[in-house]
């Protein structure tokens, strides 16, 4: 199954992630959660969403406030696109470079 597909309704995704469906209203409201919308109206949450809603829920549990819980989201998203990035730099960097070596002499020689 597709973990960025669609298909939970609020009342599930709710059950899922252990919130009240009003709590998953106001998440949304603040940007920490962009379920899909079905016909204008009708909001459809992922796998990954659900995750994301947990993840949520613990930090909130945790006494960490709606701001700081954007911000640690904010930093982890921006980890993996970091890690991407270097991943994908090591994959085109992997060295094929001839290199010379001279017996006998040294390094500033």
């Amino acid at each position: 199954m597709d973990d960025e597909r669609p298909v939970y309704a609020i009342s599930v995704a709710a059950e899922l992630a252990e919130l009240h469906p009003q709590t998953l209203r106001q998440y949304e409201r603040l940007g920490l959660v962009s379920p899909q919308r079905v016909k204008g109206r009708n909001r459809l949450y992922s796998a990954r969403d659900i995750e994301r809603l947990q993840e949520i829920g613990a930090l909130s549990a945790a006494g960490v406030s709606l701001e700081g819980i954007r911000r640690v989201l904010s930093l982890q998203e921006e980890v993996v696109r970091l890690r991407d990035q270097v991943n994908a730099y090591a994959r085109e960097k992997t060295s094929t470079a001839l290199v010379l070596y001279r017996p006998g002499r040294r390094r500033g020689a």
